[in-house]
Formats: structure tokens, C-alpha cells, sequence
């Protein structure tokens, strides 16, 4: 993988922990020579992972929405800032820049990104893969949530498998470099 998205907070949230984590992924990213992608904003859990790796060399290419270049506070060190029109052209592009995305903790907006690109690849859209870094275990909800939906008949166990989720960096990376995309043929048709 040469550039992966991240999908971040743009608050740091209530434990330091998000932040320092946050900018050790964007140091690990950065010491692969793997360019970050990521929202553009220099605040919260954004501005951590991208001056993670900015401090260690590396590249970051911020995409930011023109309506939120003032409140998200535009990055002004970025290697490269891309202005947009609006959310959905931001993940587009996002998407387009990157070989894999990975979601760090994050509110509202981290979560529709992160549901948008897995409905795309379970869709047959796309196919790289998504991981979850799972900051002191901030998504074992969602996790626990996506097994009532499996329950519940709304997926089915392979879709789980689109999903990437570790608690470590180097354990996500390393994942996410050997992965293989489980066959989804047929899902709409199976579930209809």
C-alpha cells in the first residue's frame, strides 16, 4: 500500500490516549512510506495523525470540503491540500487517492465515512481493505452491534469479514497487507 485513508475524529476526545494514538499511526504510516490521506483539518484526532506524520518525514495529503476550511481549521504544513465542494465528493476523493483506509475513534461523521466505504466494497464498488484501529477498545460496540445484525439477518457472517480490527498498529498493518477480500458474490440477492 502506498497511501491509506484515515477516517478520524476532528475532536481529540476525553482520554489522551486517542491523540497519542492517533499520531503513532500517522508516525508508523509515515516510517513505511506510506503517504497518509486523511480530512485536512489541523484539529482533534485529524490534526494528531497528520502531524504524526508530518514530524516523521512523511507525506500527508489533506481533503477538506470549501464550507469547512474555516471551523475544521485547514492543515497549513500538509504536503498537499485538496479542496472540494462537498462531504460526499471528499470521501470520493478520498477514496480515490487511497490503497486501504483505516478508522481511528471518532463521532458521527467517522462512522457514515467508515459505513459508506464497507456498503461500497459490499457492494462490489470497491476492494481494499478497511481496517479499525480499536483504540482501548472504543469500537467493541459497533463490533458487538454488527453481530445483532448478523443475528438479526441484515449480514451475513462473510460481511463481518470485510472489516479489518485489531488493537495494535503493527497488527493492523500487517493485516491489512495480506489481505484478502472474502467472496460476497450474490449478497443482495441472498438477503432480499
Amino acid at each position: 500500500m502506498k497511501r491509506i485513508t484515515v477516517f478520524c475524529g476532528s475532536q481529540k476526545g476525553t482520554k489522551p490516549h486517542f491523540a497519542q494514538k492517533a499520531a503513532h499511526l500517522g508516525k508508523a504510516l509515515a516510517e513505511r512510506n506510506i503517504t497518509v490521506v486523511y480530512g485536512g483539518a489541523d484539529l482533534g484526532l485529524m490534526g494528531s495523525v497528520a502531524n504524526g506524520a508530518l514530524n516523521a518525514n512523511g507525506k500527508v495529503i489533506g481533503v477538506l470540503p470549501e464550507f469547512l476550511r474555516t471551523r475544521e481549521i485547514a492543515h497549513q504544513s500538509l504536503t498537499k491540500l485538496i479542496i472540494v465542494e462537498s462531504m460526499h465528493e471528499r470521501k470520493m476523493k478520498m477514496n480515490e487517492l487511497s490503497d486501504g483506509i483505516i478508522a481511528l475513534p471518532g463521532g458521527f461523521g467517522t462512522l457514515e465515512e467508515l459505513f459508506e466505504i464497507l456498503t461500497w466494497v459490499q457492494l462490489g464498488l470497491q476492494n481494499k481493505p478497511i481496517g479499525i484501529l480499536n483504540v482501548d477498545g472504543y469500537y467493541d460496540s459497533l463490533i458487538d452491534f454488527i453481530d445483532t445484525m448478523i443475528a438479526s439477518g441484515f449480514l451475513r457472517a462473510v460481511d463481518k469479514e470485510l472489516l479489518i480490527v485489531r488493537d495494535s498498529i503493527e497488527e493492523l498493518l500487517s493485516a491489512m497487507d495480506s489481505y484478502d477480500l472474502p467472496d460476497i458474490k450474490n449478497k443482495v440477492e441472498e438477503l432480499g
